[in-house]
Parts: C-alpha cells; sequence; structure tokens
C-alpha cells in the first residue's frame, strides 16, 4: 500500500503510525538523525524532513535493527552492515508501496565510502591502507602510525602517533 498525501508531515506521521503497528517490538521517535539505538531499542529518524528522506531513513533503521545491527569492528564491516541494511530497507519498503532505487542507495553507500577513504590515507605520504584496529592505522609504505575518531559523523582526523 503505498503512503500518500498532500501534507509531507501528515504523510510521514501516518507513515511512521504505520510501521509503530506492524513492528511493535520497537519504539520510533522523532530525532535529529536517522540512528538505530540496540540499547533503546528505538528508531530514530529525522524530524521535519522531506517525506522521502523520512520514510528511506526510518526503513533503513529499522533493516538494522531487523539484522541485529549492534556495533562493527573495522571500516569494511561497516560498510558491509549498511549495505546489507540497504537491501533489507528495499525489501520491507516494497511492502509499503515504496521503491527505494539502486542510486539512492549507492548515494548513501559513498557516503560511507567517502569516508572510509578519508581515514584510511596516510598523512605523510597519501597512501590508503588497512585498518591495524578499529582506532588505528599503519602505513606500509613510509610505516607512519595514525589513530582515528570512532564516529561517522565526526570528520576524519588522523592523529600522528609518534614512533
Amino acid at each position: 500500500m503505498a503512503v500518500t498525501s498532500t501534507s509531507n508531515k501528515g504523510s510521514a506521521k501516518s507513515f511512521i503510525s504505520r510501521l509503530k503497528k506492524d513492528f511493535p517490538e520497537f519504539t520510533f521517535e522523532p530525532g535529529k538523525q536517522d540512528h538505530w539505538s540496540p540499547k533503546a531499542n528505538m528508531i530514530t529518524y529525522k524530524s521535519g524532513a522531506a517525506l522521502k528522506e523520512v520514510q528511506y531513513g526510518v526503513l533503513h533503521e529499522l533493516a538494522h535493527a531487523k539484522l541485529g545491527h549492534y556495533n562493527y569492528h573495522n571500516d569494511f564491516e561497516l560498510l558491509k552492515l549498511e549495505g546489507l541494511a540497504w537491501e533489507l530497507a528495499a525489501k520491507i519498503g516494497q511492502k509499503y508501496g515504496l521503491k527505494i532505487s539502486n542510486d539512492h542507495i549507492q548515494d548513501c553507500l559513498d557516503t560511507y565510502r567517502d569516508w572510509l577513504h578519508a581515514r584510511s590515507q596516510c598523512p605523510t605520504c597519501g597512501v590508503n591502507v588497512l585498518q591495524k584496529d578499529p582506532y588505528h592505522y599503519h602505513c606500509f609504505n613510509c610505516h607512519t602510525e595514525w589513530k582515528v575518531a570512532s564516529g561517522r559523523f565526526v570528520r576524519s582526523y588522523r592523529l600522528r602517533l609518534k614512533p
């Protein structure tokens, strides 16, 4: 069943109401950004956003919840979890008459790819390398080591570590 209305606010509200009914095991709350909190068993969606942005975002976070995504240990695992969540979000969306295009999914995944690329680039020589552990990288080219922040919405700071 497609959700349609001339009022984005009303449409988003009715869409969220339907999700609350269909997925009573989760709490859905408006917030500043889309987010799945396993600890609170809560899905936060961007309040005041355009209808499609709310729908796609909440479905993506719902997919993380349904897939049991609680944390990740490295950059590649994060990217894999994001891809799996978008795949399930697209399937769930079909039940609501929504088609999440592959272009939209790839655009969203590109934000992660760009973030991962920036984190993994050696601040000394510019070579991209694999993580040493969740917060550290080691350049195989010039042997620089650096530390990064864990948050995805944090600027990709690369703090060089002294040998």
